[in-house]
């Protein structure tokens, strides 16, 4: 299948659905990932901090897809923060991804209290420069996180992963980004599955005959994000692959907007410095 595809600030594309890696064990990530992309995804979104980089890269030889149409994506953990030492850790995932390149590094998290981020932000450049990742971006960056990189550096990072699901829409941060030329990119998109019985999304899944999981993922396609859900099982993966033969009306994505509390799975990127 055609995937839709999201251009960067840098003029490269990014499919707009991927496949997550985390929490995937390491003895199955090989596996999976083929199977997903066998299946039709086209982006395999990992971490350093995820401990199955050597799964993924195995995985996209397995699939036996060209290396140019899988779109890899990796991440610099808080620990490898610094100039040098990112470039340390970059090299390290890359060999263990058995790849010369990553189509796109990510700074996991900024740890602000560190004060390390502009000068791990500056490693990334170099190793784009360098060809070692193709595109740069972060995750879970707030927007003074952004500015202060783009001020510094005077590069804007072209991605900015964080956690976006109809109980956390985080509305001004994705404003943020569209006025910078950030793509928004979203973890935990389904949110723990808190909202699959919230009225908005029992409807629409009724109207559609889909389920509450493809339409959350369908109203992040139509919010505009880049989508990376989970699934270890075959049936998971075609049926989160399986969304974009219907499309949300208005007043759906309206009723979907009303969800939004604020509510956070995972932890606050203001505060979060686990090592």
């Amino acid at each position: 299948m055609t995937q839709p595809m999201l251009t960067l600030n840098d003029g490269r594309q990014m499919p707009q659905l991927g496949f997550g890696l985390w929490q995937v064990p390491a003895e199955t990530t090989a596996d999976t990932t083929a199977t997903a992309l066998r299946l039709g995804y086209r982006l395999v979104d990992g971490a350093a901090a995820y401990r199955n980089e050597e799964g993924q890269g195995d995985g996209v030889r397995a699939s036996g897809l060209p290396r140019g149409q899988v779109f890899v994506t990796t991440k610099i953990w808080n620990n490898a923060q610094g100039f040098d030492a990112t470039l340390r850790a970059a090299e390290e995932g890359l060999s263990r991804l058995g790849l010369d390149h990553v189509n796109l590094l990510l700074i996991h998290w900024p740890c602000p209290a560190r004060d390390l981020y502009v000068d791990t932000w500056r490693a990334l450049i170099r190793l784009r420069e360098e060809g070692r990742a193709l595109s740069i971006g972060v995750c879970n960056f707030n927007a003074p996180h952004l500015e202060r990189l783009i001020t510094e550096t005077g590069v804007t990072p072209a991605v900015n992963q964080i956690e976006i699901n109809p109980r956390l829409q985080q509305p001004d941060l994705r404003a943020v980004h569209a006025r910078l030329g950030i793509i928004t990119q979203s973890w935990t998109p389904l949110g723990g599955g808190h909202s699959f019985s919230a009225p908005a999304i029992t409807a629409a899944a009724k109207r559609t005959g889909k389920t509450a999981v493809q339409v959350i993922l369908r109203w992040h396609i139509q919010i505009g994000a880049s989508v990376l859900p989970r699934s270890t099982r075959k049936e998971g993966l075609a049926e989160n692959l399986d969304i974009f033969d219907f499309t949300l009306t208005e007043a759906e994505m309206t009723a979907i907007a009303a969800l939004d509390e604020g509510t956070r799975c995972g932890p606050d990127p203001a505060t979060f410095d686990m090592m």
